[in-house]
């Protein structure tokens, strides 16, 4: 499944708020993640050069989501006193990420997962001494629990009248591009993107949207759960059923609401992959020395199966967003 808009470069938006990155770059094991060139695959690609955006090991934790979690947090702690409960929804990464800035602020959290998250998941968010409720259903399922919970919902998919909140995880995400932007001497000329419900995605389009920027943005999905894709087919949000993936922190059935209208306008293309696609990809990563896992290797499976849509290619950043399980 593929979709395409030959306009999107054409869509402007504000840009993110300033002053994220000076917070993180305070935050105790704060550095700048690798960008890893791959000349191999390059070659096979038919790129000018390709690199990877490694986030194995993010402020301490196997994942990117650390930088929405840290500073949402911290915007929702300022000022307030006393101990509060704060409550999320995850498919793995971002409850951990939740879990971890809760114990740092001396709070307590108490996170909602699908069924489906693998075990593993789940004892390393306990380990960061949350409680942990397991969902009899989907990742839209533990969402609807967890704004029910007693609590500070700190999540990344919007609805109406929750806005505030996932709007400072999309700027904390921020922080990656502005590193990717000092790692290389110019723009690339494509970044490929792996999206669940649409935030991480958000502040990439809002990073090179807001500026004149020649970039093409693609993202990419499982096949099991490519409610982005199935939206931008449709002209609207689109909830779509899920399946089991080993791309569990993509599987997501509804676009957050705050990402829409950013995933609408700003992304050149999406396309949905398989596991076994998938598998491929987290395999020859592995082989050139980047332990990326399932959703890390989905932009390298992504770009696979759309690269003969995209005509001459240069410069070309995969963003790996969680490292091996």
């Amino acid at each position: 499944m593929k979709f395409s808009q030959p306009d999107a470069r054409g869509w402007t938006c504000p840009p993110a708020p300033t002053g994220v990155r000076e917070f993180h770059a305070r935050l105790p094991g704060y550095a700048p993640t690798p960008l890893t060139e791959l000349p191999a695959l390059a070659a096979e690609l038919g790129a000018g050069r390709l690199f990877v955006k490694d986030e194995s090991s993010r402020l301490g934790l196997p994942a990117f989501k650390a930088l929405g979690a840290s500073w949402a947090v911290h915007r929702v702690l300022s000022g307030r006193t006393g101990q509060i409960t704060l409550t999320t929804a995850t498919d793995g990464n971002h409850g951990r990420a939740v879990a971890r800035m809760a114990r740092m602020h001396g709070q307590r959290a108490h996170v909602f997962v699908p069924n489906t998250v693998p075990s593993p998941a789940i004892e390393a968010i306990r380990n960061e001494n949350a409680q942990v409720t397991v969902v009899d259903g989907t990742y839209d399922d533990a969402v609807a629990r967890a704004a029910e919970a007693d609590g500070v919902l700190v999540q990344d998919m919007g609805r109406p009248g929750y806005e505030e909140i996932p709007a400072w995880i999309v700027e904390g995400y921020g922080t990656l591009c502005h590193e990717v932007d000092d790692q290389l001497d110019d723009e690339p000329d494509l970044v490929v993107i792996p999206v669940g419900v649409g935030s991480f995605a958000q502040a990439v389009v809002t990073h090179y949207r807001s500026r004149a920027s020649r970039t093409r943005l693609l993202a990419v999905e499982p096949d099991t759960a490519a409610c982005v894709l199935e939206s931008l087919r449709a002209g609207e949000p689109t909830t779509v059923p899920t399946g089991n993936t080993i791309m569990a922190g993509l599987n997501c059935g509804t676009p957050s609401t705050t990402s829409w209208p950013f995933l609408r306008d700003g992304l050149d293309a999406a396309v949905a992959i398989s596991d076994a696609e998938c598998a491929r990809a987290m395999a020859d990563l592995h082989a050139l020395n980047v332990h990326s896992g399932p959703c890390g290797a989905a932009p390298l499976a992504g770009l696979r199966a759309f690269r003969d849509e995209l005509g001459s290619l240069g410069t070309v950043v995969l963003i790996s967003t969680e490292g091996r399980p």
